[in-house]
């Protein structure tokens, strides 16, 4: 087995060759290319259907900056269709990222623009037809950036305005998008970036009951075409849909406590036209505590694990973010 950082060239995850030492009959090559396939979504469904994030529509005044300091580290295993030559799959993943986001009013509503910039590194071992493999991976993600916008309650108030309103029924809707523009190299299966632009139209509710606050969201993720997938391939990708649910206390302002789940769903996969057994299913919860550090400084921690998987990573996740905060004057 290959210490991380090694080349991966020869590795059979990586190689674009005549699969020698398999036995090239129309079945096997066939199962061969669902476990690269399979694979390659290993990084994906982290990325994507990992994430929970309870009050992503609470309300803020207008003129509110957020600075954000995240990691996270995920570590698990990874599930195949059983026939395939692919198992045994362990990942450790570390996502550093840095993001900032704005609220400002729009017609009398309360609106937000967000963008993060992740640096992540993976190591991934297995068995792929039976022979033990490593893979290593590091380097800068694809670029998120988020609108948000209130669409009932939390009008646009600002900081005075604000601290003397009255909690209220929240609706909103927010556009998610994530540019390619991470590190990829189409010769390697695995990659940090994914070469393709990801977009997830999102419409959540949060409603307050005194101290009590219960949440709920729902979206999908959609995904242009990889065109230089592992060798010149093209790989497209179904849509999937993503559901959370959220209920927790307030202590005070920025002390609160959440139960996180969420489900995600669909995602199958085809290369050069060819669909994919890899129709994903996949049941995560988890909790998330916000501490107030400072007047300006806030620290949250969360933790969440997968419950249900039919496909895709069952991933522990621990994650501290350090958030610093500001209005504009």
């Amino acid at each position: 087995m290959k210490p991380p950082g090694a080349p991966i060239g020869s590795n059979p995850i990586d190689r674009t060759d005549d699969l020698r030492g398999f036995n090239a009959t129309s079945r096997s090559v066939s199962r061969f290319r669902h476990a690269l396939a399979c694979a390659a979504l290993l990084w994906f469904a982290l990325a994507r259907g990992q994430e929970m994030e309870p009050r992503s529509y609470s309300a803020v005044p207008v003129g509110t900056n957020f600075v954000v300091l995240d990691y996270a580290r995920s570590s698990g295993g990874f599930s195949f269709d059983p026939s395939l030559p692919i198992n045994n799959v362990h990942a450790t993943i570390n996502t550093w990222s840095l993001g900032y986001s704005h609220s400002f009013g729009i017609a009398g509503h309360t609106a937000s623009v967000a963008m993060s910039m992740p640096y992540a590194n993976a190591n991934v071992t297995g068995n792929v037809m039976g022979v033990p493999e490593n893979a290593y991976r590091s380097g800068l993600g694809d670029v998120r950036f988020r609108f948000a916008v209130n669409l009932l309650g939390d009008p646009a108030l600002t900081p005075e305005e604000f601290a003397r309103r009255t909690p209220s029924t929240i609706v909103g809707a927010s556009l998610t998008v994530v540019a390619p523009t991470g590190q990829y190299m189409p010769s390697r299966l695995i990659n940090v970036g994914a070469n393709r632009w990801s977009v997830k139209p999102d419409i959540g509710i949060s409603q307050p009951f005194g101290n009590w606050f219960v949440e709920g969201t729902a979206g999908v993720w959609i995904y242009t075409d990889n065109d230089d997938f592992f060798g010149g391939r093209r790989r497209s990708q179904a849509p999937m849909p993503t559901f959370q649910g959220h209920a927790g206390y307030n202590w005070k302002p920025g002390l609160w406590l959440a139960a996180d789940v969420t489900y995600f769903t669909g995602g199958r996969t085809s290369v050069n036209g060819i669909e994919d057994q890899d129709l994903q299913s996949s049941l995560r919860y988890g909790v998330t505590l916000s501490i107030p550090l400072a007047v300006r400084w806030s620290a949250k921690l969360a933790w969440s694990q997968g419950l249900l998987t039919r496909v895709g990573g069952n991933f522990q996740t621990f994650s501290v973010a350090l958030q610093y905060r500001w209005f504009n004057h």
